[in-house]
């Protein structure tokens, strides 16, 4: 029995209708899969493929040569020495998904840091030391594509008072001028390799010399510890 031509196409027209959402759907899940791809691997991105990536004014010291090789020859269990761009040595001495520190000589290091913001966010922390002789740190902080972000926005930086602790009781006037004399604020900063938390050292008393420091110790309290929490720095 031959079916009617009628019967016939609109048969062939429901196919074709079919096929098409069939191929819409096949894209949308090739769409998915691939957007969903990105974003595990923006999260899969560990400290040492934002180190390679960054921009050479971040830490002009070392070249993109030397950074990939410092990754090369921790990879390969190796002391990651390398001669940075003033001939002298530079070694990456710890390495971690998250974390990296360089002595860059031997007065300054370098430190960095991936912090979570949200499931898909991530921003980068970076420390500056150098010890002149005073240790002194200056702390940054970056987006994934190294595009630098307030400090402010994510940790409260501390002041002298915050490391002082004066009793109102307080009545030898030699160690109140000493305290007095406290006005230039040096701090050593410090990132933790093993978790989200951040120290800062009051340094300033070993640049006011032996005397001065003897008589203020007993009421400084240092380091004050910070945790990383709701997507900031918080003090402990």
């Amino acid at each position: 029995m031959l079916l009617p031509r009628k019967f016939f196409f609109n048969l062939v027209a429901s196919g074709l209708v079919i096929i098409n959402r069939i191929l819409k759907m096949k894209k949308i899940a090739i769409a998915l899969c691939l957007a969903f791809g990105t974003v595990v691997g923006l999260n899969a991105q560990q400290a040492k493929n934002y180190f390679i990536n960054m921009p050479d004014s971040i830490l002009p010291l070392l070249t993109s040569v030397n950074r990939a090789d410092c990754i090369d020859f921790l990879g390969s269990k190796m002391k990651a020495e390398v001669t940075n761009r003033f001939g002298a040595k530079s070694e990456m001495t710890t390495l971690s998904p998250d974390y990296i520190r360089i002595q860059m000589s031997a007065q300054s290091t370098w430190q960095m840091k991936l912090l979570t913001l949200n499931d898909t966010t991530k921003v980068i922390c970076t420390l500056s030391t150098a010890c002149a002789p005073v240790c002194d740190s200056k702390i940054r902080f970056y987006s994934p594509d190294w595009k630098e972000l307030p400090t402010s926005k994510f940790l409260a930086l501390p002041v002298a008072s915050d490391f002082l602790s004066i009793p109102d009781t307080l009545t030898d006037y030699s160690v109140r001028d000493a305290l007095g004399t406290v006005d230039l604020l040096l701090i050593k900063a410090d990132l933790s390799p093993n978790d989200n938390k951040l120290a800062f050292t009051f340094t300033t008393p070993e640049y006011l010399g032996q005397a001065t420091s003897d008589k203020i110790r007993p009421y400084i309290h240092t380091p004050l510890s910070y945790i990383w929490m709701k997507g900031k720095f918080q003090r402990e």
